[in-house]
């Protein structure tokens, strides 16, 4: 998943005025007598020898003619000298950024392929700003404010999860990037998660491939990524574009009920709300929408999974058992497991009873 830069970065560079000097040296010619030469000043062609001024295209094109060297060659070592210098001033500036770049997961992204882990400081900011796609400090900070939200970045609750959190969006931004989909279309999304919806009694490493697909073929695309270490979110959808839209889940507490609930819950937010914000939904608070919006999200999905007026005449005689959880799921076409996790949330179920209906989940290891 890495996207790295590989070029050929040497540790020095040599001036132009330095293979100047070495032509003077042989032609038996003064500094002074180059410029009369090319028609400049003395002081000019001094400092460009020195390195303190550059070789510009017209002074390239005066050594070209009187050195016999080409342009291209004076203009190259040119380029390649101010870039090493360039680089050399930035690794200053990087390396008193380090405090900042360490709070991310490094390890874990690394791991992952997300990125290089590096020993030296400078190269390990680096790497960060190229993972978020940004050229410097102050546009990642800006960066991570737009993943997070304005009302979200501000809960002083979830400073300390902020990076992973990021870093975990970005991860979910950098996957759909490389997903192809075709342009939004609300009816056929809709009339797809009327299709999916039947999945749910399907194991879950089966349905994926047909969610995924099924997902971009309206649009949307679906990005199944584990939660970083320290990041609490279960999922995330928001527009990429006016055409496309993104549904990032983590699968967080390994049940199929959850993850279910979780899509639908992600999946009304994109019909329901604005296409301008980024919903986050995360454990112990309501993320990044506000109450209403996370009340909407959950009625919508709550009642497409199971429709409300069905499943209110089956509490009012619900006795507990589960063979009747079973019957109950099968006339509604969706998994128990499903009407479990809807019975626990309701109150009609302890939270430790009929789990064994529940599809338990996990991540294959590398």
């Amino acid at each position: 998943m890495t996207n790295q830069v590989h070029t050929f970065q040497p540790d020095h560079s040599t001036p132009p005025g330095d293979l100047i000097q070495e032509y003077l040296d042989e032609l038996g010619i003064s500094a002074r007598e180059l410029a009369r030469r090319c028609g400049r000043s003395g002081k000019l062609i001094s400092e460009i020898i020195a390195g303190k001024a550059p070789v510009e295209p017209e002074t390239a094109l005066q050594l070209e003619r009187v050195l016999e060297v080409s342009a291209s060659v004076w203009m190259n070592m040119e380029a390649a000298y101010r870039l090493h210098v360039a680089r050399a001033s930035e690794d200053q500036s990087l390396a008193v950024s380090y405090e900042w770049a360490k709070v991310f997961p490094i390890k874990e992204l690394a791991e992952r392929r997300c990125l290089q882990k590096f020993s030296d400081h400078p190269n390990q900011v680096r790497e960060i700003l190229t993972f978020f796609g940004v050229g410097s400090v102050k546009a990642c900070e800006e960066k991570i404010a737009d993943l997070l939200q304005v009302d979200f970045r501000t809960s002083p609750k979830f400073d300390a999860d902020r990076p992973a959190l990021a870093a975990w969006l970005r991860i979910g931004e950098k996957r759909a990037a490389s997903i192809e989909a075709d342009s939004y279309d609300k009816d056929v999304f809709l009339r797809t998660l009327r299709d999916l919806r039947k999945l749910t009694c399907v194991p879950l490493d089966k349905a994926l491939p047909e969610i995924e697909r099924r997902c971009a073929a309206a649009g949307v695309v679906f990005v199944l990524e584990k939660a970083l270490p320290k990041t609490r979110a279960s999922g995330a959808s928001r527009w990429l574009s006016p055409r496309k839209a993104l549904i990032q889940q983590s699968a967080r507490y390994l049940t199929g009920d959850h993850f279910w609930f979780t899509f639908f819950h992600e999946c009304a937010h994109l019909l329901l709300h604005s296409r301008k914000e980024i919903f986050i939904d995360v454990h112990s608070g309501p993320g990044s929408a506000n109450p209403q919006q996370e009340a909407e999200a959950n009625l919508w999905a709550a009642d497409f999974l199971v429709p409300s007026a069905a499943m209110k005449k089956f509490q009012e005689t619900f006795s507990g058992d589960g063979a009747e959880v079973v019957e109950f799921a099968s006339k509604c076409g969706i998994a128990p497991g499903i009407v479990v996790g809807q019975l626990q949330h309701n109150g009609a179920l302890g939270h430790h009873a009929l789990n064994h209906l529940k599809e338990r989940l996990g991540w294959k290891s590398e």
